[in-house]
């Protein structure tokens, strides 16, 4: 006798039920996307005890005549393809004819339809993948399926899935990314004799978003097209600092997906406004022709293939770099007083308006000039054909109206009161002059007459060897003298000789965490970094007027004004609105 047999169909269903559902969520997905591609208007979805005991998904589509329901039911069976060349554009969510008979293979299962215009509807009843009954019914246009008792009959997937509340939750999400999706439908989750959420139909995304999430603030637009390819959605801010690890919906051709090409296009993004690692919040819908995209790649359809990846990942990449250097700077806003007794003694801040006295540090004639905070600035002018200022940019003309503290410019625009990092803000200035360049070439160097001598650990010293190369190119000359010692031989012209000790300390930090074979991009970033951190002017440190209309003026040239190479914010804003509200004039 052979080995080799033919499977009985009902395994056969509910191998095939283990490719495409996982959980109730996986049902419920299947089942939205037959809805969908029905031309419902409405879909409401029921679950008891997370999906376990049952999930129940109405819809008010075209529904099917009596011949359709029980075919619907056969594998292989469906209304979206009739040829091969019809999976060279698919134009509809589901194409496989795979959902209906693998659920109905492992649940007690009962479909309900009726097609538009018909006086009666189809009921049809299975259990474990065998028909028990198909009878005529009365019943609404559109179609129910009621999926009882998930994987009853193979327990062993069943203890695989979370508790009712986890499972219901994953429903809640699946709904949601359809709904984000498909603003036009009106969508509906109950668990139990709850109603989680009701979102009737609207026309656009941005109304759906407010019913889903209300105002963020937080999210920056993204709108792009390039080549027959559209992108649009929204991103995280970068001045957001929630969260390192955000939601992550991508959409192609309305349909939910993950790419490996569009998530690295999305770090990439925002890798090339600061170092800080991110997987920000992302909500972006890619609009490709059907043709130049393989749907068919995975049994759920949660994977696609792009006929040119490279494009597809720059295409996303210059939409999401292009919305978060327009982010807007985030806004403070002033509480009420919450002061019940006596109004308190006001004290002073040491060093804030202390004494009696207040000469002008900026009328002094023994001020030195701006040359020490811009020379760095001069050496690093921007390539000719560069781009050096933003029409878009979320930062104003500003006029400087002093510091506080000897480390925060206080400016004034049109719109409001600014707050300004001097430090944050010189750094993000110094660094994209510093990438700039470096697109062109390297970096202005000074060889040192007495080579400086830096002591690292073993770990710190291996790495700076390691990048002595991407060093070189910013300027620093670094050789290895023994033991855990280095010497330095050269740093960058817009370092001093004490920066750059500190400053080399702080790079073999950084590197430390970098392999030998990293991406070169992403140790010239780190490195750029760190640099322009240490050259940059420091905290308690005192400005002319003149210094701080040059920085103002230079980060408003910069395409990410909103935050540092590291992640912090350059700026706070306190709006017109905000002051007028609190003065009670509006």
């Amino acid at each position: 006798m052979g080995r080799i047999s033919l499977l009985p169909s009902d395994l056969a269903n509910q191998i095939a039920a283990g490719e495409v559902v996982e959980r109730p969520a996986s049902a419920v997905k299947e089942l939205i996307e037959n809805a969908i591609d029905a031309d419902a208007h409405r879909i409401r979805v029921y679950v008891e005890l997370g999906g376990k005991r049952l999930v129940r998904v109405e819809d008010d589509g075209e529904g099917m005549g009596p011949e359709d329901a029980r075919l619907s039911l056969e594998r292989h069976a469906t209304s979206k393809i009739r040829r091969a060349d019809d999976l060279a554009a698919i134009h509809t969510l589901g194409f496989r004819g795979e959902a209906l008979p693998s659920i109905a293979s492992v649940s007690h299962f009962i479909l309900r339809t009726r097609l538009r215009g018909d006086e009666s509807g189809t009921e049809i009843r299975v259990n474990g993948g065998a028909v028990t009954s198909v009878q005529e019914v009365g019943c609404p246009e559109g179609t129910s399926v009621d999926v009882g008792d998930l994987f009853y009959n193979l327990p062993a997937r069943r203890k695989f899935l979370k508790s009712d509340t986890g499972e219901a939750t994953q429903v809640s999400r699946v709904v949601t990314q359809f709904a984000l999706c498909y603003p036009e439908v009106g969508f509906m989750v109950m668990s139990g004799p709850r109603t989680l959420f009701q979102w009737p139909p609207v026309a656009t995304l941005d109304e759906r978003m407010f019913q889903i999430y209300g105002e963020r603030g937080d999210l920056v637009p993204v709108g792009k097209a390039l080549s027959g390819c559209t992108i649009k959605g929204y991103v995280a801010a970068l001045t957001e600092q929630g969260p390192t690890r955000g939601t992550q919906n991508v959409f192609v051709n309305r349909r939910i997906v993950k790419d490996r090409t569009i998530a690295h296009a999305i770090i990439d993004a925002y890798s090339s406004a600061s170092i800080k690692e991110r997987s920000p919040e992302v909500l972006l819908f890619l609009d490709v022709p059907p043709d130049r995209v393989d749907v068919n790649v995975h049994p759920t359809k949660a994977e696609v293939r792009f006929r040119d990846q490279s494009f597809i990942h720059e295409a996303v990449k210059h939409a999401i770099t292009d919305a978060i250097g327009k982010g807007a700077v985030p806004e403070l806003q002033l509480l009420p007083s919450t002061y019940t007794d006596a109004a308190p003694i006001a004290q002073a801040i040491p060093g804030v308006l202390a004494g009696g006295a207040y000469p002008s540090r900026w009328a002094s004639t023994s001020i030195p000039s701006a040359a020490d905070v811009t020379a760095a600035l001069a050496s690093l002018t921007p390539a000719p054909g560069a781009a050096t200022t933003s029409d878009d940019s979320p930062v104003k003309p500003m006029m400087a109206l002093g510091q506080f503290r000897d480390t925060f410019i206080i400016a004034v625009d049109t719109d409001g009161i600014a707050i300004i990092d001097q430090h944050v803000a010189h750094e993000r200035v110094l660094f994209e002059r510093v990438m700039e360049r470096l697109s062109t070439g390297r970096l202005e160097s000074q060889r040192l007459l007495e080579p400086l001598l830096v002591e690292l650990s073993p770990e710190g010293r291996q790495a700076l060897l390691s990048h002595a190369g991407d060093l070189d190119r910013l300027g620093f000359g670094v050789e290895e003298f023994g033991g855990d010692t280095v010497r330095l031989t050269a740093v960058p012209a817009l370092l001093g000789r004490e920066d750059a000790v500190t400053a080399v300390r702080a790079l073999a930090d950084d590197l430390e965490g970098l392999n030998r074979g990293g991406e070169v991009r992403d140790a010239l970033g780190r490195i750029a970094a760190t640099t322009a951190c240490h050259a940059a002017v420091k905290a308690n440190y005192p400005l002319t007027m003149e210094k701080m209309h040059h920085i103002l003026e230079e980060l408003r040239r910069t395409a990410y004004s909103t935050v540092c190479p590291h992640g912090r914010p350059v700026m706070l804003r306190l709006t017109r609105r905000e002051i007028e509200k609190n003065f009670q004039r509006i």
